[in-house]
């Protein structure tokens, strides 16, 4: 017998259903195309969501896109994302003891927010950054926002120091209710060393740029007079000092004589803004209480004091976030307030982990600096991979180690900039060796 014919509104229903289907998938492969765009629009709404909010979750909603998208990518090009390298084994270890630690413990946004934004997320960044920053074009997207986002916060931070807050955008910045610092220039980060250590790394991403003729020189004179007004308004000691630091290793140091002279005018003029600002005495830019201030010193080394003896009383494992918070509350004794934070990213991964999770983290820190080092040479470097990038490398890595010594390094933006750039290095490293290998062969 033959086939019995199939009616015509069957037909059209199935080939109604095979078009829906089809068009299910276009808004998942035009994103496909386009993962440069959503890495940044990832960094961009980690950077504008505040620390202490805990409405926003769109940076979440973000990174699991891009994750997702960058999953699908590889799976539908037949690119394996290797997940191996350097960074990649402490990095993870420090991941699993902070979701073992929240898991032991009852359920608490803030916890597995400052879980993502220390651990998960540098980790994601670093692997992903890699697969999506794989040419120069791409590279030179990632330079742009990066410089796009150094201007934005030299003007927020200016204008917090002119007192025009009526400009200052978004308006959550000016909130004295969330994060801290709020009389000074701290952004979006509420918080005046995340300002100003994002302000330092990009900032010596733009004299890298400024070095590769890739900043225009009107643009670059607006930025080198903005950065060091910028660094002064957050009114923090530590990141006037990392920021020195920095430009007179550049100025000494640096293999690049652009970078050399370019430093030079930095020192002078920074050091002519900073003087010129400590004979103003408008309540909203004198700086000499702020240098005479001593307050802070005195607080700071009452948590160290405490956390050193926390620290002996549990030196392998350490306390968990949770039972730390408490024993930290009940060592202090001559300041009162409801929380207490170590304020040291050594000092807490040392009395929340112990030596296993300092060890990891030292262990994650020398992976880092490694990274600047270039066995073999691919024939076609460009941004962020070039000799003269990498001799700045350690430095950036360093100014970052040095801002760790006065706050707790769990703010997603800052830790996303530094791990991106490090993937886009590994990634880089890795090419070249398999070429190496190759040839060799």
């Amino acid at each position: 017998m033959g086939a019995l014919p199939q009616p015509a509104s069957f037909g059209r229903a199935q080939g109604a259903l095979g078009w829906a289907f089809a068009n299910c998938f276009r808004p998942l492969q035009a994103l496909m195309t386009v993962p440069v765009m959503l890495f940044l629009i990832a960094l961009t709404a980690m950077l504008f969501r505040p620390a202490d909010h805990r409405f926003h979750s769109y940076d979440r909603f973000a990174f699991i896109l891009l994750i997702f998208v960058v999953l699908v990518r590889s799976w539908v090009t037949q690119m394996p994302i290797r997940i191996a390298g350097p960074v990649v084994v402490p990095l993870s270890a420090l991941l699993l003891l902070a979701l073992y630690d929240a898991l032991t413990q009852p359920y608490d946004a803030e916890t597995w927010g400052v879980l993502a934004a220390k651990w998960l997320v540098p980790l994601g960044l670093y692997i992903l950054a890699g697969y999506v920053f794989e040419d120069d074009e791409s590279r030179r997207n990632l330079e742009i926002f990066s410089l796009a986002t150094l201007a934005y916060l030299c003007a927020i931070a200016i204008l917090f120091l002119d007192g025009a807050k009526d400009f200052i955008f978004p308006r959550y910045i000016l909130d004295e209710g969330l994060g801290i610092h709020a009389d000074r220039a701290r952004g979006p980060f509420l918080q005046a060393v995340a300002n100003g250590l994002s302000l330092n790394m990009l900032g010596l991403l733009a004299l890298d740029s400024f070095r590769r003729h890739q900043l225009p020189r009107p643009l670059a004179i607006v930025l080198l007079v903005a950065l060091p007004l910028a660094i002064v308004a957050t009114k923090t000691r530590a990141v006037w000092l990392s920021f020195a630091a920095s430009i007179l290793w550049l100025m000494f140091f640096s293999p690049s004589r652009c970078l050399r002279r370019t430093s030079l005018c930095l020192v002078l003029g920074g050091g002519l803004v900073f003087a010129g600002l400590l004979t103003l005495d408008s309540s909203h830019i004198s700086l000499r209480d702020r240098l005479a201030e001593s307050g802070p010193v005195t607080f700071r080394m009452a948590v160290y004091e405490a956390g050193w003896k926390m620290f002996q009383e549990k030196p392998l494992l350490g306390w968990g976030s949770r039972e730390m918070q408490t024993e930290l509350s009940n060592q202090i004794t001559e300041f009162h307030q409801e929380q207490f934070f170590f304020h040291n990213t050594l000092l807490e991964i040392l009395v929340e982990y112990g030596l296993l999770g300092l060890a990891l983290y030292l262990w994650l820190i020398l992976d880092l600096f490694r990274l600047g080092r270039e066995r073999h040479r691919l024939r076609d470097t460009g941004t962020f991979v070039d000799e003269h990038f990498r001799a700045l490398w350690p430095l950036i890595v360093a100014v970052y180690l040095l801002n760790g010594c006065f706050v707790v390094m769990n703010y997603q933006f800052v830790n996303g900039i530094l791990f991106t750039l490090a993937g886009i290095l590994a990634a880089h490293n890795r090419r070249a060796q398999m070429e190496f290998d190759g040839i060799t062969n």
